[in-house]
């Protein structure tokens, strides 16, 4: 079975385009963007948001499977797609610096993406329906010992990914919190 990679294409350009903005302000200011200035705490706000929808917006649809929000493929689709652009934006919020807690919530965010690029690849060797469903039809056709060691291999990337992913979204609240105590508090 083929699979579509849109969300691919899809988050690539998004990319090249979030990359170009980069580039324009990047020119026009003849520094790199500020983690707090404008563009910095912008771009950063809006790659937080959509990580943090890429979270809690497929989860959520993937445990109520008698919602009818959509087919899972699509919402599958649309976690790859803000899970790849909203790491990018914080990449570029970072101002390219890697140090302290900041630093260690970049770090994660890259192991996250990575892991998820793992994922969707193991869930790829799984025969489905266009809903995301295990098919049957054509498990049948693969090896019982493949299909149990990509159901296997599965099952330890979700024990993986998903410690990671919230070990990532508790470092970034503490980020924006302190982001928040030191920028307003302080002042």
């Amino acid at each position: 079975m083929l699979r579509s990679s849109k969300e691919l294409i899809l988050a690539f350009f998004a990319c090249a385009f979030i990359a170009a903005s980069y580039a324009a302000v990047l020119f026009f200011t003849r520094e790199i963007p500020a983690a707090g200035g404008l563009y910095g705490h912008t771009i950063g706000i809006l790659g937080f948001l959509l990580m943090l929808m890429t979270e809690t917006l497929y989860s959520l649809r993937k445990r109520t499977r008698s919602a009818r929000w959509g087919r899972m493929a699509g919402w599958l689709q649309f976690h790859i797609f803000t899970g790849i652009v909203g790491p990018f934006m914080v990449i570029l919020h970072s101002s390219w610096k890697f140090n302290g807690l900041a630093g260690v919530t970049l770090l994660l965010t890259g192991v996250i993406v990575v892991s998820g690029f793992i994922g969707r690849y193991i869930y790829t060797r799984i025969p489905r329906t266009a809903d995301g469903i295990e098919d049957p039809g054509l498990i049948g056709v693969m090896q019982a010992s493949a299909l149990a060691n990509a159901r296997r291999l599965m099952s330890l990337w979700h024990a993986i990914h998903i410690p990671i992913g919230m070990a990532l979204f508790t470092a970034a609240f503490a980020h924006i919190l302190g982001a928040l105590y030191y920028s307003t508090l302080l002042k």
